[in-house]
């Protein structure tokens, strides 16, 4: 049989400081753009209207934050988590230049640390990842860390080396567009009132709204971030796995958690950072999907003062609305509710 095709890497394949160049670029389309919102839901104005962003000083409507993640994130997958078991979590994110249709998305990560499990059969593969456009641009940084198979129990376990990686993205290490015109910005287009003066720390949001993911959807959302990790898209192999059924893609749920979060935080435009992450739970075909956010932190903007920053932390379940916020129990473990616990930065116009 020949040895051409790819079987992707495992534990032992990786090497602290390695560098991967990933396949393929892929230019962003205004199909992407639908697909992503009929995928979703996603109703933020200034992804919505073209009319709307370029009252604000973009020459259009940039993609989403999240749809741009995901086909960056979807690059690395062939050479990162192919062989994974599991994406255990996220850090140290922050969105760069603005992504449009037309733009060519590339992406390239370094191994930034290595951790052999006690079982000898898995490994930890701690990553920065980089995704660029046509002209060298950022347009997102960030690492994650995932548990991946090794292809020889027998192999000898690499030094362990695990990367120490900031709690948040500083208010000052926050990419915002200079040129944005906020006084422009128009609350009733946008479906609230409710600008970065009015939200307090430590307030909690339900966002109300529940979607139920279904089978051909998230094999869509799969297929068109071009994610080839087979727990997600080969039913025919996962039927014999752990749960004997395909797993939703994760970030398919943050998509989600995120469009369902404009019911209370329409006016968070634009995603800045990604603060910490963690998918607690698998999700599946027939989940419904709800979501509630908490504000962790408020942050001024350094030179501005039409703009603010909100910290947010923001909770999805599955098939429990999120009426009494369920997260964590008395013993400190999550409520066997809750899928996600992503903590992240957005923009928010203020009241000067």
């Amino acid at each position: 049989m020949s040895a051409k095709n790819r079987l992707g890497n495992y534990f032992e394949d990786f090497s602290i400081g390695q560098e991967i160049v990933h396949a393929t670029p892929r230019t962003v389309t205004e199909g992407d753009v639908a697909l992503y919102t009929a995928l979703t839901g996603s109703r933020f104005a200034v992804g919505s209207a073209d009319a709307f962003a370029l009252g604000l000083g973009f020459p259009r409507s940039p993609v989403d934050s999240m749809l741009a993640f995901n086909i960056v994130f979807g690059k690395t997958v062939p050479d990162i988590s192919l062989n994974a078991i599991a994406n255990l979590g996220y850090a140290s994110g922050r969105f760069g230049q603005p992504v449009y249709p037309g733009d060519t998305l590339s992406s390239t990560s370094t191994v930034i640390g290595l951790k052999e499990n006690r079982d000898g059969k898995t490994g930890v593969v701690y990553v920065n990842s980089r995704g660029t456009n046509q002209r060298g641009e950022m347009v997102l940084d960030y690492c994650r860390w995932v548990m991946v198979r090794k292809k020889d129990a027998a192999s000898p376990a690499p030094a362990a080396v695990v990367p120490e990686l900031p709690d948040s993205v500083a208010a000052a290490d926050l990419v915002v567009p200079v040129d944005l015109e906020i006084e422009k910005y128009d609350c009733a287009l946008a479906g609230s009132t409710d600008l970065w003066n009015d939200y307090q720390v430590g307030e909690q949001i339900d966002h109300v709204d529940g979607m139920t993911i279904e089978e051909s959807e998230h094999m869509m959302a799969t297929r068109l971030y071009q994610n080839t990790a087979k727990v997600h898209f080969n039913q025919h192999a996962e039927k014999s796995g752990r749960f004997g059924r395909r797993i939703v893609y994760g970030g398919y749920v943050i998509s989600m958690a995120r469009s369902l979060s404009f019911n209370g935080l329409a006016n968070a435009f634009s995603i800045a950072a990604i603060n910490a992450g963690r998918h607690v739970s698998p999700a599946f075909a027939g989940d419904t999907i709800y979501a509630w956010s908490s504000v962790v932190d408020k942050m001024a903007l350094p030179g501005r003062n039409d703009l603010g920053a909100l910290r947010l932390r923001t909770v999805a379940t599955k098939d429990r609305p999120c009426a009494d916020f369920p997260y964590k129990l008395d013993d400190g473990s999550y409520d066997p509710s809750v899928l996600l616990d992503f903590d992240y930065t957005v923009l928010m116009p203020s009241r000067a």
